[in-house]
């Protein structure tokens, strides 16, 4: 199972699609509708949202295991 840096970093490919386009982590945070401030504070402790991220996996009828393992 990935860490949340991990997931970041997939989320960020999944915004930025086959684009050479840089993600920020105020993009991501939006996406997880997440404030900044709690979202740099959930990457600073390497605590993973899963209730925000099972929510978008919805929204976006994304299949949850690629996000969350390898």
């Amino acid at each position: 199972m990935r860490d949340f840096h991990a997931i970041i970093k997939v989320l960020k490919l999944h915004l930025s699609g086959a684009k050479e386009v840089k993600v920020l982590d105020k993009d991501v945070a939006s996406l997880l509708d997440i404030s900044q401030s709690k979202f740099a504070t959930i990457k600073k402790r390497n605590v993973t949202p899963y209730e925000n991220i099972l929510e978008f996996c919805k929204r976006e009828e994304l299949c949850c295991s690629e996000i969350f393992f390898d």
